[in-house]
């Protein structure tokens, strides 16, 4: 289930809280740890969710080149 009152209550960057989680579950997707979690009765998006509200993605973010 997706805490949606988290989300609301999140002090973090949503946005890009949000597209580190869709990298993640893309990544999820593409190997067996995204058909492990369907085949608990769960979805991926849920789960990846909850694992960014909770700090438990590691992320690094991109450099940017300046000229």
């Amino acid at each position: 289930m997706l805490p949606l009152k988290d989300l609301i209550d999140t002090q973090a960057n949503v946005y890009e809280m949000t597209c580190v989680a869709i990298e993640e579950a893309n990544i999820y997707a593409a190997v067996d740890k995204g058909r492990e979690i369907e085949a608990s009765g769960e979805k991926i998006v849920s789960v990846v969710l909850d694992r960014a509200l909770n700090n438990e993605i590691e992320y690094q973010e991109p450099n940017e080149d300046k000229a």
